[in-house]
């Protein structure tokens, strides 16, 4: 990954509360170094020899969204050019379920156009990335 020409963000809905928020955003994450792990960096250790694992490689900005600009950027992500960036999502149907056999069971039987999204990661060339979400702001 190229850390000068390429962008990731999250996107999270600013009317959960707290705890939903750093939930999304922690499982895009976890999402974002499965599929990025060339963006993690290597291990680190510290002034005193304690071993840190390795945390993302640059910055990843969280954006303030709401439902309707969440599933505007979804369907936004399916179109040229932004098609050929990386996107993962995070929905209030996952949120709900307990298994991951119970989220694959209801997300293979509900139509893309009933989920509700919590949070949507974007990564890839950074034109593209800040065109797409340039006028959400940080949430604070």
């Amino acid at each position: 990954m190229d850390f000068q020409t390429e962008k990731c963000v999250i996107v999270a809905d600013g009317a959960l509360p707290p705890g939903l928020i750093a939930n999304t955003a922690a499982i895009l994450g976890i999402t974002l170094g499965k599929n990025l792990p060339e963006a993690v960096g290597p291990d680190v250790i510290d002034g005193s020899g304690v071993l840190h694992p390795g945390i993302i490689a640059f910055p990843v900005p969280i954006l303030r969204g709401d439902r309707e600009s969440l599933r505007s950027l979804r369907e936004r992500l399916r179109t040229p050019p932004f098609s050929t960036l990386f996107a993962a999502d995070f929905s209030e149907l996952a949120q709900g379920c307990r298994t991951y056999g119970e989220f694959q069971a209801k997300i293979a039987a509900a139509p893309e156009d009933s989920l509700q999204y919590l949070g949507v990661a974007v990564c890839g060339d950074k034109k593209l990335v800040n065109k797409l979400t340039g006028s959400l702001p940080l949430l604070r």
